[in-house]
């Protein structure tokens, strides 16, 4: 007897598509082995955890995906792409992700880490290279967490670990010439997470 896949979802191939085509990733490939979950340095903050996230990709649990402050824990470090015995690069998984969730207008669990993104590619496309001093204190600005960590903060700049004045490189027409083009990761100013990576040596498409 046919079951009703929108009532109980064993594979959803169109999300599973949509996130393959973003991440140029094979999220069919997953077995749940957990060697992902098991490296990952931010798991115990996560509610589901790298092998889970994919699982809710490949059960089409969208609603609960977007709505995840998993996608903003993750730190991108790309453990779990190194421990994948499928080579399943889950941290741009996680990118793909963001994008739908704001493509789609729905409410990050962390706005904060939404600026923060935007921010970053703001100062990497007109610098040409991050300015810390210049990141931080917009994202204070712009989401109102003014005093926070101001301590720990003066100490960096005093250490010359900040620098204040910022860095121009050359060349920035051709690096905004690469923001501006489809299918970069650079070109999300306004979509959400960079998503630039590139694919591992030996991947197929």
């Amino acid at each position: 007897m046919p079951t009703d896949e929108r009532s109980h979802p064993i594979l959803d191939v169109p999300l599973m598509e949509r996130v393959n085509a973003l991440s140029d990733q094979q999220i069919e490939l997953c077995y749940h082995c957990h060697k992902c979950t098991s490296g990952c340095p931010v798991a115990e903050e996560m509610r589901y955890g790298p092998d889970q996230v994919l699982l809710l990709v490949q059960l089409g649990q969208k609603d609960r995906l977007l709505r995840s402050a998993d996608l903003w824990l993750c730190a991108g470090c790309e453990t779990c792409a190194t421990r994948c015995p499928n080579e399943i690069d889950i941290a741009r998984v996680m990118d793909a992700l963001r994008q739908i969730m704001l493509a789609e207008g729905v409410r990050a669990a962390d706005p904060g880490s939404v600026k923060f993104h935007r921010l970053f590619l703001f100062f990497v496309e007109r610098l040409g290279r991050m300015n810390e001093a210049g990141l931080l204190g917009a994202h204070k600005l712009w989401t109102g967490n003014l005093f926070s960590d101001l301590g720990s903060g003066a100490q960096m700049v005093l250490k010359g670990k900040i620098p204040l004045v910022p860095h121009v490189v050359k060349g920035r027409a051709k690096l905004r010439r690469l923001f501006g083009r489809p299918g970069t990761g650079a070109a999300l100013p306004q979509d959400g997470a960079p998503t630039g990576r590139r694919s591992r040596p030996g991947r197929t498409g």
